[in-house]
């Protein structure tokens, strides 16, 4: 990741940064992200590009360097373009539906699972099939479109499941006969 970090961040118009000790602010259209950096690399911002520096060398010091610049660099694409996960539900009577900010999912369990929607982020479901997840914070987004997946990941012999779009599921073989 060491090379990853000394790569400049470049401030897109219309994007405000401020720096508060280890809080790093950033604002754009699409909503504000405040996350907690390490006080040991230091950012410095001019014309409208940020750097990242390093104290040392180290191991545990070049990571860390790599992924605030990464992180840093995820909070300005959110603000501007923001994130987008789609998932597909695959297998017979497998289905989607939102109500209200409850999306209900019947996954061929007894009774349909139903998830609460996070407050910054947005679902949408198109069809009974598909659903989108989209927001201003990668990992939010992640994280959300993972627990869906989770309430019935593809399984590998029919390939039933949720799974992200273009995701692709290798199909082991059944059984064989005498």
């Amino acid at each position: 990741m060491s090379r990853i970090g000394y790569k400049a961040v470049e401030i897109p118009s219309g994007v405000e940064v401020k720096a508060d000790g280890d809080q790093v602010t950033v604002k754009g259209p699409k909503g504000t992200l405040t996350r907690t950096v390490s006080t040991e690399i230091t950012m410095s911002v001019k014309d409208n590009v940020v750097t990242f520096d390093r104290p040392t060398n180290d191991n545990k010091m070049r990571a860390l360097h790599g992924a605030t610049r990464a992180n840093f660099n995820n909070m300005v694409e959110g603000v501007t373009k923001g994130y987008k996960k789609d998932l597909q539900l695959v297998g017979v009577g497998y289905r989607a539906q939102l109500k209200g900010k409850t999306l209900v999912l019947n996954l061929g369990y007894s009774n349909p699972v139903e998830l609460e929607t996070p407050a910054d982020l947005q679902l949408e479901v198109p069809d009974n099939t598909h659903i989108t997840v989209s927001g201003i914070s990668k990992q939010r987004v992640g994280d959300f479109a993972a627990e869906i997946r989770a309430v019935r990941s593809p399984e590998p012999y029919k390939g039933k499941g949720v799974r992200y779009v273009g995701e692709y599921v290798r199909l082991k073989e059944g059984k064989t006969g005498k």
